[in-house]
């Protein structure tokens, strides 16, 4: 039986419950599903694939980024799929990702307020200005990427963290997390990652 690893960073739990819904669906497909936190993990010797998530706050986790750069040839090694959960996405154009599915959370996505043009805060919510440097750290075994929406707990963050979020980002606290859409994501992960070959 093929393994996945299922990895997240979290603040508030949030991002870990996104990764164990995935893992569940990935496990209802007949492939087995293990969940760790990042920081748990020592390597990804036994597993057949990788799947990651992190939460936005200031750009994504840096501890996310930071795990790509310093393991990128081990997960250079086999498929691995990236997912993001955001509190705020303009609507911007996307990335040409080659070989790489991208699924973003339609209900997340909001158009700028003035059309062609983003303000100081939408600027920092756009898909470039996000996926730039995670598209950057990642290894050529990338094979899918995905945006879902998030909760916000103002007072489970740093209070620098909740500053940037508030005043910089606009985000509003609360619960964007869209089910349907992350366990279909999950249930669509053995194709996409091609776990489901012989």
């Amino acid at each position: 039986m093929k393994k996945v690893l299922v990895t997240y960073i979290t603040h508030s739990g949030t991002t870990r419950d996104v990764a164990e819904a995935i893992a569940e669906e990935i496990s209802k497909t007949g492939l087995e599903a293990q969940v760790s936190e990042l920081t748990e993990v020592i390597n990804t010797n036994d597993f057949d694939a990788v799947v990651l998530g992190a939460p936005m706050i200031i750009g994504w986790h840096r501890n996310a980024l930071k795990y790509l750069k310093t393991h990128k040839a081990e997960l250079a090694s086999k498929p691995l799929a990236l997912f993001l959960t955001a509190m705020s996405l303009t609507e911007s154009p996307k990335p040409e990702l080659a070989g790489v599915d991208f699924h973003v959370d339609q209900k997340l996505i909001v158009p700028p307020q003035k059309p062609g043009r983003f303000s100081f805060k939408e600027s920092f919510t756009t898909f470039k200005h996000y996926l730039t440097p995670v598209l950057k750290a990642a290894p050529s075994s990338l094979k899918a990427l995905a945006f879902f929406g998030g909760r916000l707990d103002i007072y489970r963050l740093k209070w620098f963290d909740a500053l940037f979020v508030m005043l910089v980002v606009g985000a509003k606290p609360g619960e964007k997390r869209n089910w349907p859409d992350i366990r279909a994501w999950g249930a669509a992960l053995p194709a996409l990652l091609k776990l489901d070959e012989k």
